[in-house]
């Protein structure tokens, strides 16, 4: 197949990397054509996954409409704020009738939308070409041919099966099949944000006790929300849901883990934020799902105490006081 895809970040080139050693050519595109150079000439993208060389099926591009000519499907890589205007940019050259496949994790500020939601805004005619590409990955590993597992979900399984033959590499990466768009995608976006509450507890010294609370107590209200939107709870016991979770709250590789652990330590968010080269997704998504959670009625308390510490400046200490201070009721609710 010839695979386009957007974004030259660490998950972009990963996701890159397997489908071009599958055999497939891949032309990747980034916004920089400083790196799309590099990246031609050297075979690896030095800035964002340095040491994972590319296939010589794989060549690299900042020419939207050269990366997206005669594609035969669509991989969306790029940080969730960065989505729509790159939508508008490409839209007169995605190809019609091809998956358009989004691996990008998170909720646009301003509409509150998720990827889907987007694309069939920008580019009305992918509304039943989208698949969602999700679970517990980190690019490193991923691109180190270290065993991983995802889940692909789409309205029309025929086109969640074209990613998954795309993708499926013996011992190397195994691609489930789901027809849950809507639970794939809240369970990708909201994990980021459970995951700065458990690495803040981890920075606070609160203990393995707490991170499993916050884990399990997280899980239950990212299942609430994708429940009311109309997601189905079996599909956040999976994948996309406690996998991912487990992953980005514990991993040490987990950029949104990283953010809350150092505001545990006492460093103010920009220092944080100022210090690190790609995007934590979480950050800007806790102001989304909280802004969500009151739109859709569902009550969400870890999402909630994290909102106030990003962008309210509340205390840590204070905010887990909340938590654990409120009235207790059915496990279940």
């Amino acid at each position: 197949m010839r695979i386009a895809v957007l974004g030259s970040g660490s998950w972009g080139s990963a996701l890159a990397k397997v489908v071009s050693d599958n055999g497939h050519a891949v032309t990747l595109w980034g916004r920089r054509p400083e790196l799309a150079q590099a990246i031609q000439e050297t075979r690896e993208n030095a800035t964002f996954l340095a040491g994972a060389r590319f296939a010589d099926t794989l060549r690299a591009t900042s020419d939207l409409e050269e990366s997206l000519h005669g594609a035969e499907m669509v991989l969306m890589a790029v940080p969730t704020h960065g989505i729509r205007e790159t939508l508008r940019r490409c839209e007169p050259w995605i190809p019609r009738g091809v998956p358009v496949v989004s691996a990008t994790k998170g909720i646009e500020q301003e509409t509150l939308y998720f990827v889907n939601e987007m694309l069939a805004e920008e580019v009305p005619w992918t509304k039943d070409t989208f698949v969602a590409l999700s679970g517990p990955s980190f690019a490193r590993e991923v691109a180190q041919g270290l065993p991983t597992v995802v889940v692909a979900a789409a309205r029309d399984l025929a086109l969640a099966k074209v990613v998954q033959r795309a993708f499926w590499t013996d011992n190397r990466f195994r691609v489930y099949l789901s027809d849950d768009v809507v639970g794939v995608e809240v369970g990708g976006a909201l994990k980021n944000v459970i995951a700065i509450a458990a690495g803040a507890s981890d920075g606070l010294g609160f203990g393995h006790n707490a991170r499993a609370a916050l884990i399990t107590r997280g899980l239950a209200e990212i299942a609430r929300l994708a429940m009311k939107m109309g997601g189905d709870a079996l599909t956040l016991a999976g994948l996309a849901g406690m996998g991912d979770l487990v992953l980005t709250c514990t991993g040490e590789l987990s950029r949104n883990r990283h953010v809350g652990f150092e505001l545990g330590r006492g460093r103010t968010l920009d220092e944080i934020l100022g210090g690190m080269r790609q995007v934590a997704e979480g950050v800007r998504t806790s102001k989304s799902a909280f802004d969500l959670s009151r739109r859709e009625g569902v009550f969400m308390p870890i999402i909630e105490q994290v909102h106030a510490a990003l962008y309210e400046g509340k205390n840590l200490r204070a905010a887990v006081s909340d938590l654990m201070t409120r009235e207790a009721g059915h496990e279940r609710d």
